[in-house]
């Protein structure tokens, strides 16, 4: 069974259609990038698939066992996030609240995860310093261990690496493709498109609706491929 299911679903705001006639699965371990101009429903069916917002038409379906709740979800930062006054360890632990139910307080597990997802994401040291006092690659890789807090399954991320140097971004999109290759799901939207095709499994390519869902190898040679991403010339 898919991991998710998009069946004809439209999503909008205040009775606006801003996504629509959108059919796609995505199945356990698949990275896909969504990928679109400003304005062409990314974000809003990255909240569809967070459940955050219903369906105007359409389904969503979640399955393979999957719940809503262990989805690790890296939206987009804005200023009041950046300058969020705690602690990386806090930050990093309140990943596990999705999972505690009515517990008023971590447990022991909760906090040997977050231990644990800190040294795999290389910010154990950073454990004690105040997040607003990072640099963005290390904020993002804070919000990385955390969302990993609340899944084992599949990460959404939104624009992950708007704002980074080219170094931290290419770091950060190397730490993604090293979850993949774990095992977990990736569905990222991202603005840039030469680095969805070269990280990416499957592409889904927004327009309000999608003008292409596929393999990266055939979204590259298509036609809106050839006009967004270089087609062929892509890898030159």
């Amino acid at each position: 069974m898919a991991l998710i299911t998009f069946q004809d679903a439209a999503f909008g705001y205040e009775g606006k259609v801003v996504c629509e006639n959108i059919f796609f699965e995505i199945n356990a371990g698949d990275y896909l990038c969504i990928v679109g101009e400003n304005g062409s429903g990314k974000s809003t069916l990255i909240k569809g698939l967070l459940g955050l917002k219903k369906p105007y038409a359409g389904k969503v379906f979640i399955g393979d066992g999957l719940k809503e709740t262990e989805i690790g979800y890296l939206p987009q930062q804005t200023q009041v996030q950046k300058d969020f006054p705690a602690s990386v360890y806090e930050v990093v632990l309140s990943g596990c609240l999705n999972s505690m139910g009515f517990k008023p307080f971590y447990t022991k597990s909760d906090k040997q995860l977050a231990q644990k997802n800190m040294e795999k994401l290389d910010v154990e040291s950073l454990k004690k310093y105040c997040y607003r006092e990072l640099s963005g690659g290390q904020q993002q890789r804070v919000l990385l261990a955390r969302a990993l807090c609340a899944t084992k399954k599949l990460l959404l991320l939104d624009e992950p690496v708007t704002g980074l140097d080219p170094i931290a971004a290419n770091s950060f999109y190397k730490l993604i493709s090293q979850l993949n290759n774990e095992g977990i799901t990736i569905i990222m939207v991202s603005h840039d498109i030469h680095h969805a095709v070269s990280q990416a499994r499957l592409i889904l390519h927004m327009d309000k609706s999608p003008l292409f869902f596929g393999e990266t190898k055939d979204y590259i040679r298509s036609n809106i491929g050839k006009i967004f991403a270089g087609g062929d010339d892509i890898n030159d």
